[in-house]
């Protein structure tokens, strides 16, 4: 089994800047695919970021790309998302993800990530 545990959210205001974390324990070795989703009050769920652990390779949706990063730090089982320029139309619970691509290749989604976290709220006001 795979835990994650997620910390870093908060309420910020727009313009500002959240980092969450995902810790990783348990069998983490049988994991290779990181992901971040959102979910918003009557919005269906997104996938925000990707990592792929194998080569690093990374995928981004479209309304956060050159705003927000995901990283991985190996050696702590923990994958960031750093989150800047932060609208109000981010605030969402974020959810991280794990599961197992053999493609080489990290997507976002949703069925392909096993394991998910409890969830985050963020929150951005104008």
């Amino acid at each position: 089994q795979v835990q994650l545990g997620e910390s870093g959210g908060g309420s910020v205001q727009a313009g500002g800047s959240l980092r969450l974390s995902c810790v990783v324990s348990g069998y983490t070795y049988s994991v290779n695919c990181m992901g971040w989703f959102r979910q918003a009050p009557r919005k269906e769920r997104e996938g925000v970021a990707a990592i792929y652990s194998g080569g690093g390779s990374t995928d981004y949706a479209d309304s956060v790309k050159g705003r927000f990063t995901i990283s991985q730090d190996n050696a702590k089982n923990t994958v960031y998302l750093q989150m800047n320029s932060l609208k109000p139309e981010d605030a969402a619970v974020y959810y991280c993800a794990a599961g197992w691509e053999t493609g080489g290749t990290c997507k976002r989604i949703a069925n392909q990530f096993r394991y998910w976290g409890q969830g985050i709220l963020v929150t951005v006001s104008s």
